[in-house]
C-alpha cells in the first residue's frame, strides 16, 4: 500500500493500513478459491474478512468519517455505500457457506469493490486526515479504536 504521504507514522492509520493489508491478502486467496470452485473456502475468507473489517469499519465510521465529512460529504456518503454493499455479501457467508449458487461470482465482484475502495482510503482519506484532522480528533479516533480494538495481533518491533 501506500508510504508516500508519511500517514501511517500516525499509529491510527498504520493499524488501518495493517487492515487493509491483511484484507488485500485475502482478497487474494477468494481469487484463488473462486477457480478451484472452493465455495466453503470463499464463505471462510468472507468471514475471516467480516472479522478484520468490522473494528476496521468502526473505527473509520465512528472516528474518522465524522472529522472529514463537512469537507467531503459526497466522497464519506461514498465510502458508507461501499461499507453496506461490502458488508451485505460477506454476510451472506455468516452463518455458514451460502447455497445461492450465484454468491460466488457476487463474492468475487464484492472483492474487486473491496480493493477500489481500500485503494480509495490509502490514497484519499488517509492523506486527507493527516493533513486536516486536529489532535483532538485524533484522540476522538484513538478512542474508538480503543474501544472497538483490533482483529490482528499487535505488530512486533
Amino acid at each position: 500500500m501506500c508510504e508516500y504521504c508519511g500517514c501511517q507514522a500516525v499509529e491510527a492509520i498504520g493499524e488501518l493500513t495493517r487492515e487493509h493489508d491483511t484484507v488485500v491478502g485475502l482478497i487474494s486467496r477468494i481469487r484463488a478459491a473462486h477457480g478451484l470452485h472452493d465455495v466453503p473456502e470463499l464463505a471462510a475468507l468472507a468471514r475471516a474478512i467480516t472479522t478484520v473489517l468490522e473494528p476496521h469499519t468502526a473505527v473509520e465510521e465512528r472516528g474518522l468519517f465524522p472529522a472529514l465529512v463537512d469537507d467531503f460529504p459526497d466522497q464519506v456518503a461514498a465510502l458508507h455505500a461501499d461499507h453496506r454493499r461490502i458488508e451485505a455479501v460477506l454476510g451472506e457467508a455468516a452463518g455458514g457457506t451460502p447455497a445461492d449458487p450465484a454468491w460466488p461470482d457476487r463474492l468475487v465482484q464484492t472483492a474487486e469493490l473491496l480493493r477500489e475502495h481500500i485503494l480509495k482510503e490509502q490514497d484519499g482519506v488517509f492523506p486527507a486526515a493527516l493533513a486536516g484532522l486536529s489532535p483532538e480528533q485524533w484522540e476522538a479516533v484513538d478512542a474508538v479504536r480503543s474501544g472497538v480494538g483490533s482483529a490482528l495481533p499487535a505488530p512486533t518491533a
